[in-house]
């Protein structure tokens, strides 16, 4: 087991913990404001191009087509009552503390793309980026997230596959604390 792996239980372990009531806040407040369950299991490329299910509170109606969100047509009408507010402050993204804990994926990586991302899965594959395990964070989303094209976001990846440190890892949480609390870079 590697001290990123530990690092990775250990964190998610104790962030876990931390969120669990405003985790259990979230999933009552996401039932009540829209039909259907709280949690929603995204189908995902991890290390390997293997598939996992990644899970996130619910922030689009039931109905909504699963694509990247930058391919709906209007988004913002897919968006249930509270799922603008949960993807600004990213806490949509917390159930995925538990792929983390189970090694799925962890806390810095490349982001994990959509099973229908075609495009930007064969450009990972092409650099060798899909041999990362994805992340909860990573240095293409404190560069851009939502607003990246999938070039930009590719060379983001490989810049971090070759930079890869547990200090780069650490500027990278650090980034991304400041873009949450700065609401900044999430288009929908």
């Amino acid at each position: 087991m590697t001290a990123k792996r530990i690092i990775d239980m250990l964190a998610s372990i104790a962030a876990l913990l931390v969120f669990s009531v405003p985790m259990v806040v979230i999933a009552v407040a996401v039932r009540v404001t829209s039909r259907g369950p709280a949690l929603y299991w995204s189908k995902r490329v991890g290390r390997d191009n293997e598939l996992f299910l990644m899970p996130k509170f619910r922030t689009m109606r039931t109905n909504t087509p699963v694509v990247a969100t930058h391919l709906l047509h209007d988004p913002s009408r897919h968006l249930t009552p509270i799922g603008g507010f949960l993807r600004k402050t990213s806490l949509d993204e917390l159930p995925q503390l538990w792929c983390v804990l189970i090694g799925e994926m962890s806390l810095v990586g490349p982001r994990p793309a959509l099973f229908n991302q075609d495009d930007l899965i064969a450009a990972r594959t092409l650099q060798g980026v899909h041999q990362l395990l994805p992340g909860l964070t990573g240095w293409a989303q404190v560069n851009g997230r939502d607003e990246l094209a999938i070039p930009e976001k590719v060379a983001y990846d490989v810049d971090y596959m070759r930079r890869s440190s547990f200090l780069f890892d650490l500027k990278i949480i650090a980034l991304t604390s400041v873009k949450v609390l700065g609401f900044k870079g999430v288009s929908h």
